[in-house]
């Protein structure tokens, strides 16, 4: 082709001059407006250009575009259209040599993977045949020994057996000899059935076993093929898209804002005011709630947990008849039942995770024999008081004497069959709190008598502590060196009671004492080591200590002072000691001396020193690891105690005996009973026990002579039960007591007055009957019509009066035709409330206006009449 000048090639190629020169000029070839050019010049700026646009100079392009441009129109109504045009374009890269060869090595690799994975697959599954024929041939080997085992016991045991029957069969006589060929051909034929059933219940084994062998086979060859298809699936697929990813490039920018502008177009037609909707679904069925409940919780929370109001907690309690506020504790029965009528689920937690935790002591240990722990009681003046000053003079090694009971009430005695802890309680009231708690810190009870004097009401009260603790016990006639003595006179007093000696054939140990003398004191210790052999007393000695609060005092210059019994393990100065709802770390311990002691093992009374307050005597005392939990136990048990005091109402009351049945949670009536004379403790005992029925039962669990007690109101509070005095009072201590735990004390001077109200308390429960009484009658003389009532009929009031307030009847010879209210009742033009016989009225019957001269009027009331067992 001959030369052409610049002006030319750019006229031919569509570009202006400046152009072509300045593309010349960056292909490296120098030209100006006017010159000519070759063809080689024009090859050297086509390669350029191909450089410049991705190709290879003058080699064959790399890479090709292709674009389409597609017009189509919307229809937007029956008069509206838009066009809409649609430029796609897509560019194809061709790829190279070395990426051909590229992906044909990875595609090896690949293929060389999988047959790699696949007879890594099958060497597994072939070792794992392997090890399953030879574990099934190991136990084929092993049924097929004990076979043969057995077989050959058994041909050994048929041996002898046939040498046995051979010798005895020489002894038989031809009939007998018939018999037993007969009976063993049965026997031959019964053993080969067996043998058979046996050999065919094996071989079932073996084919079930190769069966399901051959399904474990196929199940593994069905998932291994189908996991190698899948993963050949997933590999093509990522080599497709690994193929490709040269091959397609991103949409025009112009073509992809017009598809967007479209899209946003009809999102926005389609969403339309979505941002005003609201985003709450509503369920369609009601969410049931798994609702966890402790011991007790108040209404507010439970409400909460159920996700409800609580007016809506509140409401359903009172269709359950029960009336209940926003911060009232239920305990765990009422909660559940709230829980199960308002269509949820319940789950019952432990509150007291934390503290099992804290106080989960190990028992584990060596359990030795312990020191028995005795209480002593009596009545007053029969020589308690001596017989302990003179065991402690006779007995203590040091000879001390005086000092221990006011300083821990407890203290030790050395005998020559052991040690014996001896325990004060005055007034037997720690005794009943222990008792109350569920503790068990006595394991004896010595039961003081005077022998000139006898059975005495506090020897009474003692006995039924006693029998009521499930303790032994021990009777110690004291002052057997008087001449007016009579041990005989107290053994048959104290039968009456149901406390009768051994040599009188019952259970209890009777020793003839005198605190004076000495006589019998080495006999009673005899009697409690005895007693303490029979009971087989033992403890760990080791580990942290267990006991129990006996009693406690604040100090003025020490701060609270608690004396702990130990009953187990092994207590020191440092450890974080849990009595109750009070904690602390010991500073320093006493023991029945007033001495400093290290470490104080079973049946040893401490008095201790460090705690954050006053416990209550009988609290349970723990040895803990961590003073941080302990802290926060004290302080759950003191909020569980204030939500249990307000969740139940643990005393029985008079007044709300009949409420109490209904719910179930009394079914006897429990009585302390006091007076002031023994006869009329056996008339108004007697007379109780009389009103006994199959529903509430009256069980009497104290009676005595004298005024009542702190004692007694202990006894009552720990037996839910409440106190009658009879002719007598409570004294300062008792009222007090009374006054906290809330018991029901009634005092009465008349028996009768006594028995009636207990009656009344149980036929509370039945319920009551209605009668109708009539009060009053009117007759109709007159008939008058008024605009505003109706008719009035004007009467005369011939019996009793007539009352507005009240319900009516009319009679129509002496039928009743009509029964309602009246509506006015009036004394000319004044309204009143009654009018009495034999004066005028004006009578108007409310909804009711055929009233005629000669009815009668007739006004009654509703009278409850009590039922009576």
């Amino acid at each position: 082709m001959a030369e052409v000048t610049i002006e030319k090639l750019a006229s031919d190629i569509s570009t202006s001059v400046d152009r072509l020169v300045q593309q010349f000029k960056e292909s490296g070839v120098e030209k100006k407006a006017g010159d000519s050019v070759t063809e080689v010049e024009k090859q050297t700026l086509l390669d350029y250009l191909n450089k410049q646009h991705g190709g290879a100079g003058a080699q064959a392009p790399k890479k090709m575009t292709l674009q389409r441009k597609t017009t189509s129109t919307i229809s937007l109504g029956k008069s509206r259209a838009v066009k809409v045009e649609v430029r796609k374009k897509r560019t194809y890269v061709k790829r190279s040599d070395i990426e051909e060869k590229r992906l044909a090595e990875e595609e090896a690799a690949r293929k060389a993977e999988e047959a790699r994975i696949k007879r890594e697959a099958e060497e597994k599954a072939q070792e794992a045949a392997k090890l399953a024929a030879q574990e099934k041939a190991k136990k084929a080997e092993e049924a097929r020994k004990a076979q043969e085992a057995e077989r050959q016991a058994r041909a050994e045991k048929a041996k002898k057996e046939a040498e046995e029957r051979k010798a005895s069969e020489s002894k038989l006589t031809d009939e007998e000899k018939k018999a037993l060929a007969e009976s063993r051909a049965e026997e031959e034929r019964l053993k080969k059935q067996q043998e058979e059933e046996v050999q065919r219940k094996l071989e079932e084994d073996a084919k079930k076993a190769a069966e399901e062998a051959r399904k474990l086979a196929q199940e593994n060859e069905r998932r291994w093929k189908e996991e190698e298809e899948r993963r050949k699936k997933e590999e093509a697929e990522e080599v497709h898209l690994h193929s490709n990813r040269y091959a397609q490039e991103a949409e025009d920018e112009e073509d992809m804002q017009v598809e967007r502008s479209s899209r946003r177009r009809k999102k926005s037609k389609k969403n339309a005011g979505e941002h005003l909707k609201q985003g709450f679904t509503m369920p369609v069925a009601p969410a049931i709630k798994v609702v966890k409940v402790g011991e007790s919780i108040n209404v507010g929370e439970l409400a909460s947990r159920m996700s409800v109001k609580g007016t809506e907690v509140i409401k359903t309690m009172m269709k359950m008849g029960e009336m209940a506020t926003i911060n009232q504790v239920l305990d765990q029965e009422t909660a559940v039942l709230v829980i199960e009528e308002m269509g949820h689920t319940y789950e019952l937690v432990n509150d007291n995770a934390l503290e099992d935790e804290l106080i989960a002591v190990s028992d584990e240990g060596e359990q030795v024999t312990r020191a028995p722990v005795v209480t002593i009681m009596g009545h007053v003046d029969h020589g308690k008081t001596s017989l302990l000053d003179y065991i402690r003079r006779a007995k203590v090694a040091d000879g001390e004497a005086g000092g221990i009971t006011q300083h821990i009430g407890a203290y030790s005695v050395e005998t020559d069959n052991g040690r014996i802890a001896f325990l004060d309680t005055p007034g037997h009231a720690a005794f009943t709190a222990m008792r109350a708690r569920g503790a068990t810190a006595t394991d004896i009870v010595i039961l003081v008598v005077a022998a000139d004097d006898g059975v005495m009401p506090q020897t009474k009260e003692a006995v039924q502590h006693a029998k009521a603790a499930n303790v032994p016990l021990i009777v110690a006639v004291n002052k057997m060196d008087k001449e007016s003595a009579d041990p005989d006179r107290v053994k048959t007093e104290l039968s009456q009671i149901e406390v009768i000696s051994e040599e009188w054939g019952g259970d209890y140990q009777f020793v003839n004492v005198s605190a004076k003398t000495g006589l019998g004191i080495d006999e009673l210790l005899e009697a409690i080591s005895l007693q303490a052999e029979v009971l087989d007393l033992k403890a760990v000695e080791t580990g942290p200590a267990r006991g129990i609060v006996i009693e406690s005092r604040l100090d003025k210059g020490r701060g609270p002072v608690a004396s702990v019994l130990v009953q187990s393990g092994l207590l020191k100065p440092g450890d974080i000691l849990l009595c109750g709802e009070e904690y602390g770390r010991i500073r320093a311990m006493r023991d029945e001396h007033g001495a400093d002691i290290k470490a104080a093992g079973p049946s040893t009374p401490v008095e201790v020193l460090g705690l954050s307050g006053v416990p209550i005597a009988g609290e349970d005392a723990l040895v803990v690891a961590d003073e941080r939990k302990a802290r926060e136990v004290a302080a759950k048990r003191h909020t569980k105690q204030r939500e249990l005091k307000l969740a139940k109402q643990q005393k029985a009351k008079l007044e709300n005996m009949f409420a109490n049945m209904e719910s179930g949670d009394v079914s006897e009536l429990n009585v302390v009973l006091k007076a002031d004379v023994q006869g009329s403790i056996e008339a108004i005992s007697e007379s109780l026990v009389k009103l006994s029925t199959d529903e509430v039962k009256v069980n009497i669990i104290g009676s005595g002579v004298g005024g009542i007690t702190e004692t007694d109101a202990s006894l009552a509070s720990a037996s839910n039960a409440i106190i009658i005095g009879f002719n007598v009072r409570a004294d300062a201590t008792a009222r007090r007591t009374i006054e906290a735990d809330e018991i029901d004390l009634r005092y009465y001077s008349i028996i009768y007055e006594l028995i009636d109200e207990v009656k009344q308390a149980m036929t509370g429960m039945l319920a009551p009957e209605f009668k109708q009484q009539i009060i009053g009658l009117a007759e109709v003389r007159d008939v008058f019509k008024s605009p505003k009532i109706g008719a009035i009929a004007g009467s005369m009031v011939t019996e009793g009066v007539i009352k507005r307030s009240n319900p009516i009847r009319v009679l129509r010879d002496n039928v009743v035709i009509y029964e309602g209210e009246l509506e006015s009742l009036r004394r000319f033009k004044d309204d009143v409330q009654e009018v009495k016989k034999g004066i005028e009225c004006g009578i108007g019957v409310k909804n009711y206006n055929d009233v005629k001269v000669g009815d009668q009027i007739e006004v009654f009331e509703v009278v409850e009449v009590q039922r009576e067992l």
